[in-house]
């Protein structure tokens, strides 16, 4: 695939571990069939967790059925980019790794947006 990220740039891995994307591929990549259109790398914190389950998504309870081994503060992951969006309105937004963020992710949110929650390696 030669997807692009948010800047511009060829996409970068997200995650292997845990294997993240909508294809299991460590990439935030999208097709037709990605109704959630999981194009957002963030870096998850324990508040979007929580936020994410009080919005009936658990992302931290692990679905072996799903090759989903549950995630902790501080993973890696590819999110639905409205989840993110939703977040982000709710003032919880995790930090985001431009590099590895789809570039389909500018359909849903703002450039800006993103640079704003960008995560920068301490």
């Amino acid at each position: 695939m030669n997807a692009k990220n948010v800047l511009g740039t060829p996409l970068r891995a997200c995650s292997y571990d845990p294997l993240t994307g909508y294809l299991r591929d460590g990439c935030c990549h999208t097709r037709e069939d990605d109704t959630g259109s999981h194009v957002i790398c963030a870096r998850v914190t324990a508040e979007f967790l929580a936020f994410s389950k009080a919005r009936g998504n658990d992302l931290v309870t692990p679905r072996p059925q799903w090759r989903f081994p549950g995630l902790k503060p501080g993973d890696r992951w590819c999110l639905c980019a409205l989840r993110w969006k939703e977040a982000l309105d709710m003032g919880c937004a995790p930090p985001v790794v431009l590099e590895s963020c789809h570039e389909r992710a500018l359909d849903y949110v703002t450039l800006d947006d993103l640079k704003a929650h960008a995560w920068v390696k301490a």
